[in-house]
């Protein structure tokens, strides 16, 4: 078998980077420092840069002003993205462009895909429903009205929600079946509550009071929800990567210089221990993720692998590697740096902060354990 990423998806890590080149993580706010939100908005100047960058349009199809690559690519950009604390909804947006792209009509398509592309519209999801806990489809409820849909609900802690221009957003139909709604942030009927999140930046709970919206602004096909929420997790997987590789790269750095009785501590072996321990961690969480993106890559279709569990234990698996892996990392490279990895000018707090939010979004560890043993006791492997 040949593992080797494709040339286009190399040159997409390669534009990421360049990219990327122009963010340190001692330039992102500190919410260490900040008693609120640490900025109002998201990072425009670099979202302008992906645009340029032909970065926003990544999984789109060239007709709409994309390079019609796959969730793979999108996951190595992601990886460059979390590795400098990049303050922008690329995961966000491109998940909700990309089920537009796949569960929309032409309609709205031609109207939201060309300007997510060029940066022109900013689009976020909801995952979250109203607690964080349980199915988030559950927590709005989407009704027919004639021609058209009313929404009635709360979705919390949406991410970037106060800059995005449209919210998608799971919703139950009340017989079994689940939607997404596309709706703008400005729309009638709809109203943000400001909840800051562990790194730091601004969330929204979104309250949807009677809100009507067009045929042509759902989703209604089967396993589009289910699609999009096993996207977003395996992006944040590929974004905890990113950011577990760079804390690593500080950590070793750290204890390559640091001296104790005239020795650097990488030489002491119980220095030595923990950081392989975390090397393994992350090449865990690196195999782990390159197999739910594959998944994910096949086709249009989502075709189950002979013999293999559906792609959700795929995604569970990644996931319950991404938040353990990405929380010991973090907690050893904190242990080793002592107490210099609480100064605040220093980068460590940050990817701190970061790297909790990453592990419990999408579902942490524990709860992602339990959809895995759900999908292993309705499919016994032969």
């Amino acid at each position: 078998m040949d593992f080797t990423f494709t040339e286009e998806q190399q040159a997409a890590v390669e534009a990421a980077k360049a990219v990327f080149s122009s963010v340190t993580p001692d330039s992102v706010p500190s919410p260490a420092l900040t008693a609120g939100a640490v900025a109002d908005d998201l990072d425009r100047a670099l979202w302008r840069k992906l645009a340029e960058g032909d970065l926003l349009g990544l999984t789109l199809d060239p007709r709409h002003g994309g390079s019609g690559l796959d969730p793979l690519a999108l996951c190595l950009v992601l990886r460059e993205c979390g590795r400098v604390l990049a303050r922008v909804p690329l995961l966000e947006s491109s998940a909700a462009a990309l089920a537009v792209q796949r569960y929309g009509g032409d309609e709205l398509c031609a109207d939201v895909l060309p300007r997510a592309a060029r940066g022109e519209l900013v689009l976020t999801a909801a995952s979250s429903g109203r607690t964080g806990h349980g199915p988030a489809e559950l927590a709005v409820q989407a009704r027919r009205n004639g021609e058209g849909w009313v929404l009635d609900g709360v979705q919390t802690a949406v991410p970037w929600a106060h800059g995005a221009d449209r919210v998608l957003i799971p919703a139950h139909t009340g017989e079994g079946g689940t939607v997404l709604a596309l709706v703008p942030r400005d729309h009638e009927g709809v109203t943000l509550e400001e909840q800051i999140s562990t790194s730091g930046e601004r969330q929204a709970e979104v309250r949807l009071d009677g809100v009507r919206l067009a045929d042509r602004e759902m989703l209604t096909a089967d396993g589009a929800w289910e699609w999009l929420r096993d996207l977003l997790t395996t992006g944040t997987c590929a974004l905890a990567l990113g950011l577990g590789s760079a804390v690593l790269d500080l950590t070793s750095s750290y204890v390559s210089n640091r001296e104790q009785f005239g020795f650097p501590l990488a030489t002491f072996q119980a220095v030595a221990v923990q950081t392989a321990d975390r090397y393994i961690d992350l090449r865990a969480m690196e195999a782990t993720l390159w197999q739910a993106a594959w998944r994910l890559s096949l086709d249009e279709e989502r075709p189950t692998v002979s013999g293999a569990l559906p792609i959700g234990g795929d995604v569970a698996v990644a996931k319950i590697w991404a938040a353990e892996g990405v929380r010991r990392v973090v907690q050893t490279a904190q242990h080793l740096h002592g107490g210099f990895g609480a100064v605040t000018d220093y980068p460590l707090h940050r990817y701190h902060a970061w790297g909790k939010q990453l592990e419990l979004s999408l579902g942490s560890a524990a709860a992602h354990e339990e959809a895995l043993g759900e999908l292993l006791a309705a499919h016994p492997l032969g």
